[in-house]
């Protein structure tokens, strides 16, 4: 599984359905995070993503320093689903998704670590599986980083 982390000042995902824009999820401070899932991952992949979300230390404390967590300030998640970190584009222009899980696992997986975040009482707000998407939001730092649960193992 990996997510790619973003903090933000705020941030917004719409749904772009039939030429209509639908807002499902809003957030202020926070994470973005975008959510790929491998056809190899599992409930631990999802339980490892979401613990690391939780408890990443990334805001500054009063001393400036990146020290405190999403619990630690009261941030929320936007959590958007993206199979496109799986692509493989080491060949040819066309990148392959080979890696990517199918939708049911993917979707599954992804509500997975959406509840397991609000077990962690993070407020979490998502966009709309298998849906064409804008996300809007304000990069705070910016601070960036990738997270992939393959990498542990």
């Amino acid at each position: 599984m990996r997510a790619v982390i973003q903090k933000v000042n705020r941030a917004e995902v719409n749904v772009i359905e039939a030429g209509n824009s639908e807002t499902t999820g809003r957030i202020r401070r926070g994470f973005v995070v975008l959510l790929g899932v491998c056809h190899e991952d599992t409930a631990a992949d999802a339980r490892y993503i979401a613990d690391k979300i939780a408890h990443l230390r990334i805001f500054e404390d009063d001393a400036g320093k990146l020290n405190l967590s999403l619990k630690d300030t009261g941030g929320a998640v936007l959590l958007v689903s993206q199979f496109t970190l799986y692509a493989d584009a080491r060949n040819g222009r066309r990148p392959s998704f080979s890696d990517a899980a199918k939708p049911e696992q993917a979707n599954m997986l992804y509500e997975q670590v959406a509840a397991m975040l609000r077990q962690h009482e993070i407020p979490v707000e998502t966009g709309r599986f298998q849906t064409h998407m804008q996300v809007d939001l304000c990069n705070d730092g910016p601070v960036t980083l990738l997270l992939d649960s393959q990498k542990l193992f």
